[in-house]
């Protein structure tokens, strides 16, 4: 039996299938920052387990991620949204989202990519820590700490210090796996 991530263990086959295969892995595709910026912005005040039932959901819902078509949705399709019980049904977390893909389309034309303007906040390298029990790992780090301000003086919502560490060990910016996990860097 693989040994995991204490907060992987006795959840449902889909969240261990991203502990396993996703969370911690270095992203450096644009797309999928995007969909984690939507669905970590969605989990605000909620488990992550209520937003990875409702993933393809959000897919649906958010034009399978497309940022440029996001970022033109209509007040219409924001209504439509609301209405969709695939997804968390809050206003302001919807329309953060079409705020924040217009933002990200501003980052990708400054910096050639999202991708590469957030890989900055850790120097290019994944920050790999050597945590022996999930209780020790943080909410928040001084390079959480700095995307947050960076992204709300840029004007996106749902961008505080524990969504961006969240969306940082989500894509892999920072390897959180615990030291017994089969999933730590050896």
């Amino acid at each position: 039996m693989k040994r995991r991530c204490q907060w992987a263990t006795n959840q449902f086959e889909a969240y261990q299938e991203y502990h396993d295969t996703e969370w911690g892995v270095p992203v450096h595709d644009d797309k999928v920052h995007f969909e984690f910026l939507i669905l970590e912005g969605a989990q605000a005040g909620l488990s992550w387990a209520t937003i990875l039932k409702r993933r393809e959901g959000y897919r649906k819902a958010f034009a399978n991620f497309e940022v440029e078509k996001v970022a033109q949705f209509t007040s219409l399709q924001i209504d439509s949204i609301l209405l969709d019980p695939g997804v968390i049904r809050n206003k302001l977390k919807i329309n953060g989202a079409v705020t924040n893909a217009k933002l990200f389309l501003e980052v990708q034309k400054e910096f050639g990519s999202f991708d590469t303007y957030i890989w900055q906040f850790v120097n290019n390298t994944p920050i790999v820590n050597h945590w022996k029990q999930s209780s020790e790992v943080p909410a928040t780090t001084k390079e959480s700490d700095a995307l947050s301000k960076d992204l709300k003086k840029r004007g996106f919502k749902f961008c505080g210090s524990t969504i961006m560490y969240a969306h940082m060990q989500a894509s892999g910016l920072v390897n959180d796996h615990t030291i017994d996990c089969f999933r730590y860097p050896n």
